[in-house]
């Protein structure tokens, strides 16, 4: 059977049984869309594989042999399962249903993640979702993920992507800090002011940031470094000191007026995005599909509406 399999067994497979059905390799032929001769080389390459005559040929007519009557049964049956199985597999691509495994940042998956889940799950009943809060960088092959969310640069090429949001970096600080410290005027003043660091920034302990095509390279200094953003921002709501945070996390502190951006126009180095992560392989799964798309217009819409506050 393996090798049959090996030797493309289904197309000679379906070209016997045409065969078999229709008692003629010219209406075979016809029938499968393929010349006489292939379906006869066909025909021909099973029988050697197999080690016996499944067809007796005449000049008139083409007729199953004792053994060839029997294996065509049996082949019939295979291929009559093999077609049911592909119209259930279609039928099961087409319809949402079914689980799906997700992996998503802690901090971004809580903000941005976790409030579409509801109306998602309540459009689409016959999709279960497991998702998993983990700022580890899952394998989304070996781990049996269906996507993973990604925020950040993204290094890793050999899986499939679809980069669903771009985001810049900016430093904010609230109102009641800037109003003991005054607010800086150029970067170089950052080193006379506290300073927030988040440790799980790829490019910390410096602060990157760029405008006008002008760089600058900050080592800020300060009373509270954390592995954690939303601690560090928690901190600079307080009145803490300055951080230099992403807009997607900074955006609802901006909005309410509990944080306000400084050095305007200085932002991290461009790159940065929101990203699916999927599997190799050309097809993705409806589920899959449908639910990267209800993050993708979930995203732009809550972040056109945050800049329109913000601004």
């Amino acid at each position: 059977m393996q090798e049959l399999l090996e030797r493309g067994g289904l197309e000679l497979l379906a070209a016997f049984v045409a065969v078999a059905d229709n008692g003629s390799f010219a209406e075979a032929a016809k029938r499968l869309g393929r010349d006489a001769s292939i379906i006869s080389r066909r025909v021909s390459q099973l029988e050697k594989l197999l080690g016996v005559r499944l067809l007796s040929r005449t000049t008139r007519r083409v007729v199953l042999t004792e053994i060839g009557a029997l294996y065509y049964r049996r082949v019939q049956a295979l291929l009559d399962e093999l077609a049911i199985a592909s119209r259930e597999a279609s039928h099961l691509a087409a319809s949402p249903q079914g689980l799906l495994r997700v992996s998503v940042p802690v901090t971004f998956g809580r903000q941005w993640i976790a409030p579409l889940l509801p109306d998602f799950l309540a459009r689409y009943p016959q999709i279960r979702v497991d998702a998993r809060f983990s700022d580890r960088l899952v394998d989304v092959v070996s781990e049996g993920f269906d996507v993973a969310i990604r925020v950040g640069v993204l290094r890793d090429s050999s899986f499939t992507s679809r980069k669903i949001a771009s985001y810049r970096s900016l430093l904010v600080a609230a109102p009641s800090y800037l109003s003991q410290h005054g607010k800086p005027r150029t970067p170089a003043d950052l080193a006379r002011h506290a300073c927030l660091g988040f440790s799980g920034h790829a490019d910390w302990p410096d602060w990157l940031m760029t405008k006008d095509g002008k760089r600058k390279t900050i080592r800020p200094v300060g009373p509270l470094i954390a592995d954690n953003s939303e601690v560090v921002l928690m901190a600079a709501i307080e009145g803490a000191g300055i951080t230099f945070t992403p807009d997607w996390l900074a955006g609802p502190a901006l909005r309410e007026g509990k944080l306000v951006e400084i050095l305007p126009g200085w932002s991290g180095k461009a790159g940065g995005g929101v990203y699916a992560i999927l599997p190799p392989g050309r097809l993705i799964p409806t589920k899959t599909r449908l639910f990267v798309d209800e993050v993708a217009k979930s995203i732009r819409a809550g972040w056109r509406s945050m800049a329109r506050a913000v601004n």
